[in-house]
């Protein structure tokens, strides 16, 4: 049994397999929100400066797991897709400027780009498909190229791609490098300044164990001035407590785009699904992922009939695994493996499994099993 087992106290007959969604919390997390609901109850926000704490030291653990310089780079925002809006409309775009991206984005990284048309910004879409997508994708970048907007692994396919190698890109032509961390961001190690990315964001409901509606987005320093604002209020002032001043500037850190009040439900509940991250350590994180997957992969390609969506090289994969079997249309296989209590998601021309590292073994075996008589 996984040391961590008992973090995921999950329904028996569940195999939960849609990480690469949304992460059931741990149990930490659940304990972290029901005693601060506890104290909402008894004594309201009488102790603030304690959750101001947890939010510190909630920047502290994301700064960490970025690698970023200093915690004055990260800001706590309401979602990924908050994040990628907060570059495409706060860069100082030209009409003529290039925006590179790949065809396999998830909307958030390619809607927010495309509605940059209107100020004559284009947008060119990269075809993954070949055996160089990194060489395709800086060679897509031309003199007119500003920006090049990338997941980190593919939400559909769960093709991961080398950051390093497109930082060491872009850097040379003069590219923004602007990556989606948020199907890499607690399965596998991500490194800001090893990618030289200008700006980096994900969620926290999916491999970090967290919940809806609080995300993490990365601006280098060099950048954040660079960045027009488009939302303003009291937290994103330099003296976010001095209500009564009147000549204010906005906060010298990425603060500056936090406008409002801070999600202190969200923090406290986040703080604590990364703890549990910090103490496994990501290499181990990512070692445990990587067997479960290898083992989906090994037994889902001995079905007949079976496509496999997903790649088989370890470099190029995380945590997820796409498929489809030619005896079953993939909407009646998801019905079926849904009722057999196993959670997954319809994705990219298939049916996605997305475990964790902390997914125990009997579910792997159970889910593979159900497979082999579905067939």
């Amino acid at each position: 049994m996984s040391p961590w087992q008992d973090e995921f106290p999950q329904e028996p007959s569940l195999r939960y397999l849609n990480h690469a969604a949304v992460a059931p919390w741990p149990r930490r997390a659940s304990q972290a929100v029901c005693a601060f609901a506890e104290q909402n109850l008894r004594i309201g926000a009488r102790d603030y400066p304690q959750w101001l704490q947890v939010e510190q030291r909630l920047r502290q653990r994301l700064a960490r797991l970025l690698n970023a310089p200093s915690t004055a780079d990260v800001a706590l925002v309401k979602n990924t897709s908050e994040a990628l809006s907060f570059v495409a409309f706060g860069l100082d775009w030209r009409a003529g400027d290039q925006v590179v991206i790949s065809d396999q984005e998830f909307p958030s990284n390619r809607v927010v780009w495309e509605a940059l048309r209107p100020q004559g910004v284009e947008v060119i879409e990269v075809s993954l498909a070949g055996s160089d997508p990194e060489g395709a994708l800086l060679a897509a970048c031309t003199g007119r190229t500003r920006l090049l907007a990338i997941s980190a692994v593919q939400y559909a396919s769960g093709l991961r791609l080398d950051m390093q190698r497109l930082g060491a890109g872009c850097q040379p032509r003069g590219v923004l490098l602007c990556i989606d961390a948020i199907q890499q961001l607690g399965a596998q190690p991500f490194d800001v300044q090893a990618s030289q990315c200008a700006f980096a964001m994900a969620d926290g409901h999916k491999w970090l164990l967290g919940p809806e509606g609080l995300g993490v987005f990365y601006c280098r320093s060099d950048l954040r001035e660079q960045l027009k604002l488009h939302e303003y209020g009291w937290h994103m002032l330099e003296e976010a407590g001095n209500y009564d001043k009147r000549d204010w500037q906005p906060a010298r850190t990425a603060r500056r785009f936090e406008c409002g009040s801070p999600n202190m439900l969200g923090a406290t509940a986040l703080e604590a699904s990364l703890s549990l991250l910090e103490e496994v350590g990501m290499p181990q994180v990512a070692a445990r992922l990587e067997e479960r997957i290898a083992w989906l992969h090994q037994g889902i390609a001995s079905l007949p009939g079976v496509s496999l969506l997903s790649p088989a090289e370890t470099e190029r994969r995380a945590g997820i695994l796409t498929f489809r079997l030619a005896s079953l249309e993939d909407a009646r296989l998801f019905e079926a493996l849904k009722q057999q209590q196993v959670v997954c998601a319809l994705r990219g021309g298939g049916v996605r499994l997305s475990p964790h590292f902390y997914t125990p073994e009997r579910v792997i075996e159970e889910a593979l099993a159900i497979l082999r008589q579905l067939v």
